[in-house]
């Protein structure tokens, strides 16, 4: 049976208290013989600035670059308000995503049967969602230069960000949306603000010819930015695979985060190239919701998305799919059975600890394999 080495890095906030029920889920594969998992512990985000004073040290970089896939947890907090902002906590996130060249990122949205009244949408309009938003995540808006604040002298000051794209970088974004359509619904819809931008003129004009030259027998709908945000919390269920920058990206998919209910419901993952001879390929896995420190340490947080990001490694970076509908079948179990964090708790549902709703997605899970 093949090793595979994770680096675990819980971050700040709620990070370590979600990661712990991924790391119980972990320990018991490896006892149970199901897989074989080498796991390493580093520091990230405002834990790694009290350490160290950087955002990630070069050592926990280095073992970032040697493991099969990186769990991640959640960075940030108003403790680290004032640091510098080149070692903000975020910045040990943007650097692990441009260093390993995850350019590729795929968030789902389901929403799982027994949470479709726990939306902010009607429940017909969300019951049985199953989308996913592909986001380019290492150009755009966020890594674009120039990217400065200038004293303009008088009380004014002028700020610049700088939205770049080439077209290899939507060309290779397009491909993974294509190719994931494919195994899905086969339809794609590619978001950008081509009216007012230019870098949306050239990802429209790329898209359709990617898809004209490689991906004929996908449905490819183009749709404006703005409206396609409309459309996510108006009639969501039309959407298959959205292909969407940077910057959009960000925004739509914290959209679709609270169509299935909660924030802490989202997983997602991180995807570079697969390399030519490995067959292998960078990875980072992480739940969408942030460190949300106001409920750190209390036994509060919802582990689920933190777990489900943990399945999306399972299925992207160890072709174990199997195992990986095993997770996501525990989760809905347990959901269905009506235990429920605070985020996602409602009238005739039992509440549940962080470390509950771990313990209850475990034996779930043990049952399925017994």
């Amino acid at each position: 049976m093949a090793t595979h080495k994770l680096l675990l890095l819980p971050g700040d906030g709620i990070g370590p208290e979600v990661m712990g029920e991924v790391k119980r889920l972990i320990d018991w594969l490896n006892s149970a013989g199901i897989a074989k998992f080498e796991t390493d512990t580093g520091l990230v985000g405002g834990s790694a600035y009290d350490a160290h004073k950087v955002s990630i040290s070069e050592g926990d970089m280095a073992k970032a670059m040697e493991a099969d896939a990186i769990i991640f947890g959640a960075v940030g907090g108003p403790k680290w308000d004032a640091v510098p902002y080149e070692v903000r906590p975020e910045a040990g996130l943007l650097r692990l995503r441009k260093d390993l060249a995850l350019f590729a990122n795929l968030r789902p949205a389901v929403c799982y049967p027994a949470l479709a009244d726990a939306s902010s949408l009607k429940r017909e309009a969300v019951e049985g969602l199953d989308i996913v938003i592909v986001r380019e995540l290492t150009g755009g808006v966020y890594f674009g230069e120039p990217k400065t604040i200038t004293d303009l002298g008088n009380g004014q000051k002028r700020a610049i960000d700088t939205q770049v794209y080439d077209t290899y970088e939507i060309e290779r974004i397009g491909r993974v949306a294509f190719e994931l359509a494919r195994k899905r619904k086969n339809k794609v819809t590619s978001m950008e603000k081509r009216n007012v931008m230019k870098s949306g003129v050239l990802w429209n004009e790329v898209m359709t010819a990617v898809h004209k030259r490689e991906y004929p027998d996908v449905t490819l709908e183009h749709q404006l930015a703005d409206s396609g945000g409309m459309m996510l919390v108006k009639a969501p269920k039309q959407f298959d695979v959205i292909v969407t920058d940077n910057l959009f990206g960000d925004m739509l998919s914290d959209i679709a985060a609270m169509l299935t209910g909660s924030l802490g419901m989202l997983p997602s993952a991180s995807l570079g190239e697969v390399d030519v001879k490995s067959k292998k390929r960078k990875a980072l896995y992480e739940p969408v919701h942030g460190s949300a420190p106001d409920i750190a340490g209390k036994g509060l947080a919802n582990p689920i998305a933190m777990i489900s990001s943990f399945g999306m490694a399972l299925r992207y970076s160890f072709d174990m799919g199997a195992l990986a509908d095993k997770v996501d079948q525990a989760i809905a179990a347990v959901l269905a059975s009506g235990l429920r964090t605070a985020d996602i708790k409602s009238e005739g549902t039992t509440a549940a600890s962080t470390t509950q709703m771990g313990e209850a997605i475990l034996k779930e899970l043990q049952k399925l394999h017994a």
